[in-house]
């Protein structure tokens, strides 16, 4: 990247921390690097999105739930800090899966652990607040999940913050 982006970085806990980038120090590859998010027992990093403005943020949960929030809702903090609230990861939804900036006209692919393709137009995703459950993004079979999500870009090619842009990567 060139130094003037912001990072979002997102926990299985469903909270997220956004903060510039020159906040982490460049160092050596041998380095142990600084504290991006500060995670409680059990949780770990699921996605990490280089911000690519204007757009929106894409959220899943492995029981198939997810919506978009509008970039703005999420405050910058310094790195560090344990997040906001991203996605409320209840009994319904489980954890967060996964994180992408994406934009209305973007589709969206959604895998299922038992190998199961959906292709969404993000256009069909309700927009909500942070601190929310959202909706039905796919349906899963009994004992099945969602693993990951991929941002597919739209016919135009101008980008939307997925990885071939620098965007967002999910674990």
């Amino acid at each position: 990247t060139d130094g003037t982006k912001q990072i979002i970085l997102c926990s299985s806990g469903g909270k997220a921390i956004r903060f510039d980038e020159n906040d982490v120090r460049p160092m050596g590859r041998t380095a142990a690097g600084v504290r991006g998010i500060r995670l409680p027992e059990g949780e770990e990093v699921i996605s990490l999105i280089i911000l690519n403005e204007p757009g929106m943020i894409l959220t899943a949960s492995e029981n198939g739930y997810g919506k978009l929030t509008p970039l703005e809702d999420f405050p910058v903090h310094g790195r560090g800090g344990q997040g906001v609230i991203a996605l409320q990861t209840t009994e319904r939804n489980g954890r967060m899966v996964g994180a992408l900036q994406i934009k209305q006209d973007d589709e969206v692919m959604l895998i299922s652990s038992s190998g199961t393709l959906v292709r969404t137009p993000v256009s069909e995703i309700s927009v909500q607040g942070r601190n929310t459950q959202g909706v039905r993004l796919i349906r899963l079979d009994e004992g099945d999940r969602l693993v990951g999500l991929e941002c597919i870009v739209a016919e135009n090619g101008e980008g939307n913050g997925g990885p071939d842009d620098g965007g967002a990567e999910s674990a």
